[in-house]
């Protein structure tokens, strides 16, 4: 610790939140972009035989988890890495000694961290990751990294980094253990609902009621139970299940759990969803996100480099512009009709 210098960035990301929230297309949109379903199929024909190994030894499906995977690190993309990620022992050692609101959870990270480099399992060059101190190809904790995670390759040490089969084998079993993970049940599907109703029913039970899948198909487990959710009025219905819980539990957000089922499902050939969000817009390409961050950067706004990547400094690039050009709301989108007016301003 002698040599630990503080890093606000933390600080900065928590006392400085943006004024604006995420309507959930948008957030969809950007957890499904063209580049990262695309680099989420690769992946899954190049770990075919190590999904199919955490398949069989935990009961988590494939998609589910390609779907945390991208969610959490891009795949574990190299530009992620290097333009978003920092030294974790610093950033939570400046959290533990000036976040008064959350101090003592800091400090236990802090000490998990520590604990990490005694044990060699890596050592704090190597450990970079989020400003709150999550690290590797499923964004661990250093709580989750000593008490959950473990040696799936067999080459005598436990990483979230490097080769993907430790982060993703732990976090397979993290879904199980603490999500109530069940096999054989997929999350749930997007269906067309012309009622409100409450209670878990059977997938069978839902259809005699009228409730169908969006696409046609049918329900491969009529007896499983679901909940019918409509999450914004107007806009796709779902019935989901308890898999759909086991998501949540690696992040509370019903928004999340969504995007990382339904990246997921987009990995393995699932098709898009059939029904519209109210107000909505296409999806961006890379190429487009790349313009829109060159064009915010020639404007004098700091997006962080033309990477194609959403992270927060091009949010709050796209959010700033909005402001000044006297866009509402101002909701720092980096969508099809931001780029078409700073189209029009050039």
């Amino acid at each position: 610790m002698s040599a630990v210098e503080p890093d606000r960035t933390g600080l900065d990301a928590i006392r400085n939140q943006p004024e604006f929230t995420v309507q959930l297309w948008q957030y969809l949109n950007r957890a499904t972009s063209d580049w990262k379903v695309a680099a989420g199929r690769q992946k899954a024909k190049q770990y075919a035989p190590l999904f199919a190994r955490i398949e069989k030894d935990f009961g988590v499906e494939t998609s589910f988890m390609l779907g945390v995977w991208g969610i959490e690190s891009a795949f574990g993309d190299p530009v992620v890495a290097k333009n978003h990620m920092r030294p974790v022992i610093p950033s939570l050692a400046t959290l533990a000694w000036a976040e008064p609101r959350r101090r003592a959870y800091w400090e236990r990270e802090l000490i998990n961290a520590l604990l990490i480099v005694q044990n060699g399992w890596s050592t704090p060059a190597q450990m970079i990751g989020s400003w709150a101190g999550a690290m590797g190809h499923t964004q661990w904790m250093p709580e989750v990294w000593l008490h959950v995670g473990f040696d799936y390759d067999n080459d005598g040490k436990i990483s979230p980094y490097g080769p993907p089969d430790d982060a993703l084998a732990s976090t397979a079993r993290y879904f199980v253990e603490r999500g109530g993970y069940r096999r054989g049940e997929h999350w749930g599907y997007e269906v067309r609902a012309t009622e409100k109703a409450h209670g878990a029913r059977s997938y069978a039970e839902w259809q005699k009621r009228g409730i169908t899948r969006a696409d046609g198909g049918a329900f491969p487990q009529p007896e499983a139970k679901a909940r019918l959710w409509v999450p914004v009025p107007g806009g796709p219905a779902f019935l989901i299940g308890p898999n759909f819980l086991a998501a949540k539990s690696y992040n509370p957000s019903t928004t999340y759990a969504l995007a990382l089922c339904y990246l997921g499902d987009l990995c393995v050939g699932g098709s898009p969803l059939v029904q519209k969000f109210p107000g909505s817009e296409p999806n961006s390409t890379l190429a487009e996100i790349e313009e829109i961050q060159r064009r915010l950067t020639a404007l004098g706004f700091d997006t962080g480099g033309a990477d194609g990547r959403v992270g927060l400094r091009t949010t709050l690039a796209v959010h700033d512009y909005q402001r000044r050009a006297g866009i509402e709301p101002a909701d720092g989108y980096a969508g099809v009709k931001l780029l078409a007016r700073l189209r029009q301003g050039s």
